[in-house]
């Protein structure tokens, strides 16, 4: 279930755009959603807790089947080999390494397929200069997670389309799939699958922020290169970023919770 990829090993995603995106003030989330949120953190956490345990990461979790079989680690090499697709939910993802940021082992890129998508979304209407994918194909990129080497996110980010070669799909209605981005079974792990999926419930604020900014930045760049294609333009490749801890957001969700639970 890969996706289509037009990178043929050009991605670099150098990071070309890194306007700041604000953290959202979670004071101003409902009581109902900060309490999901606050029992994802907790789900992050027991997953990290049974990996120590056996002296296991995140990373290795999902790199672990191909080092077993020896196979050397490359660059741009989806890991898995067939990247994760959950045949209910039609959450995709996969790992791969390629960026020269600081303190990145590399990152998680997250989609949905076109029949995981809920009613009424489509890909924008645009004079492609490369053809988009159609059908089952047309999928979306929801957010990218940067890990450090010791199997920990470090940062949350969007990128152009020529980079994960999806459709484009508004913002407003990519933050419509977030909640429909679950990988609900055990390859290649069990505590991976649901530690990626806790962390679109953690973090559904920051994305939303994270992709509103997306379309601000291709939309402003599109204005100042009249006549060009924006979504292929090779000189903007990340649209978004924002550095994130677990623990500091655990605190976050606590704080804001202090101020409604009395």
């Amino acid at each position: 279930m890969r996706r289509q990829d037009a990178l043929s090993g050009l991605a670099l995603c150098t990071g070309s755009v890194l306007e700041p995106v604000k953290v959202p003030d979670l004071s101003a989330i409902p009581l109902s959603q900060l309490l999901v949120m606050r029992q994802a953190g907790r789900e992050i956490v027991e997953n990290y807790r049974v990996l120590k345990k056996a002296e296991l990461n995140i990373v290795g979790e999902v790199l672990r089947d191909s080092l077993n079989r020896g196979e050397t680690f490359y660059e741009f090499n989806h890991y898995p080999d067939d990247d994760v697709y959950d045949r209910e939910s039609h959450a995709q993802y996969y790992y791969h390494t390629h960026r020269s940021a600081a303190g990145e082992h590399g990152h998680f890129h997250c989609f949905l397929r076109p029949k995981g998508m809920p009613a009424g979304v489509s890909p924008i209407e645009y004079p492609a200069t490369d053809p988009w994918p159609q059908g089952d194909e047309a999928l979306s990129h929801l957010i990218a997670i940067a890990m450090d080497g010791y199997g920990f996110p470090t940062t949350l980010f969007t990128t152009n389309r020529w980079v994960t070669a999806e459709a484009w799909y508004p913002a407003e209605q990519v933050i419509r799939m977030l909640d429909h981005f679950v990988i609900d079974h055990a390859f290649p792990s069990l505590p991976l699958n649901r530690w990626i999926s806790a962390m679109f419930v953690l973090y559904r604020p920051h994305i939303e922020a994270l992709l509103r900014k997306r379309d601000e930045i291709v939309w402003t760049w599109a204005a100042e290169h009249p006549g060009e294609d924006v979504f292929e333009d090779r000189e903007l490749d990340i649209t978004s970023q924002l550095d994130i801890s677990v623990e500091d957001t655990q605190w976050m969700v606590e704080l804001a919770l202090a101020g409604r639970i009395r």
